[in-house]
C-alpha cells in the first residue's frame, strides 16, 4: 500500500472532434488521477475548449494520427520536472467507463505487473458497442500474437495503464493506427510483466474515425498486421 501511495497517476486522451463526449470522460475520471492530458489532434470542433473547461491540460498536435497524439502526450510528460508513476491511456469518445480506471491500475499499484490492458469483455459490452470489423480485427491480431509470441492478450483495447519507466523503455514510434499493437508487441518482446482486466464498454458518442469508415478500417488492419509480422521476423 505504501508503494501505491507514492505512484502518481496521469491520463493521456487523444482526441479528434470529441466535443460532445470529452467533458463526460473527464468528469468521470477518478480523483486519484493527478493530471488529465487531452491531446487535441487538429479538431475542427470545440474539443479543446470543452476539455480545458472540464479541467484538463490541453495540448495541440497538428499531425493527424492516434500515435502522433499519444507521442505528444508522452513528450509533455518527459518535460515535466517530476515524472509520474503510472500513465493511463483512454479514448475520448466515452465508450470506456472512466470510473473503471481503478481496476486497470490496481495490478500495477499492487506490484504484480507493469502493464495492464482493459480488455473489453463480451459479457460486459453494450450491444452494438463494437463493430463486426473491430471484433474480427481484434480476434485476428490476438490470435497471431498467441501463435507467434505465446501471448495471453485477448484484446487491443485502448484503455490501458503502464509504469512510466516501462513506457519510456518501449521507445514507441507508430504515428497512426498501429499504436496499440506496437505497445503490446514491445511488451512481449521485452518480457514486461502484464495482465488484462475485464472492463465495461458502451456505444461511443459520434462516429469512429477508424472502424466507422472503410478507409480507417483497411488502414488500421494493414498497420496492425504489419507490426505483427515485422516483430515475428525479428
Amino acid at each position: 500500500m505504501a508503494q501505491s501511495l507514492l505512484m502518481e497517476i496521469v491520463v493521456i486522451i487523444p482526441a479528434f472532434n470529441e466535443a460532445r463526449s470529452i467533458g463526460h470522460v473527464i468528469s468521470e475520471i477518478p480523483s486519484s488521477v493527478s493530471e488529465i492530458i487531452v491531446v487535441n489532434n487538429n479538431s475542427n470542433d470545440n474539443t479543446a475548449s470543452v476539455a480545458e473547461a472540464a479541467g484538463a491540460t490541453v495540448l495541440f498536435e497538428e499531425n493527424m494520427g492516434y500515435g502522433y497524439a499519444c507521442l505528444k502526450g508522452i513528450k509533455y510528460l518527459q518535460n515535466r520536472s517530476k515524472p509520474p508513476g503510472i500513465v493511463v491511456f483512454m479514448d475520448g469518445d466515452y465508450s470506456d467507463y472512466p470510473e473503471d480506471l481503478h481496476k486497470v491500475v490496481k495490478p500495477i499499484l499492487d506490484g504484480e505487473v507493469d502493464f495492464v490492458i482493459g480488455a473489453r469483455s463480451k459479457a460486459l459490452q453494450e450491444k452494438g458497442s463494437m463493430t463486426p470489423q473491430q471484433r474480427f480485427g481484434n480476434g485476428l491480431a490476438t490470435f497471431l500474437m498467441r501463435l507467434f509470441f505465446r501471448s495471453d492478450f485477448t484484446d487491443l483495447g485502448p484503455f490501458r495503464a503502464i509504469r512510466y519507466e516501462q513506457l519510456m523503455a518501449l521507445k514507441m514510434e507508430d504515428k497512426t493506427y498501429g499504436w496499440t499493437v506496437e505497445m503490446q508487441l514491445k511488451v512481449l518482446k521485452k518480457k514486461i510483466a502484464y495482465t488484462e482486466v475485464p472492463v465495461r464498454y458502451k456505444k461511443r458518442i459520434g462516429i469512429s474515425k477508424v472502424s466507422g469508415t472503410v478507409k480507417g478500417t483497411i488502414f488500421a488492419g494493414i498497420k496492425i498486421l504489419a507490426w505483427i509480422f515485422k516483430y515475428s521476423l525479428k
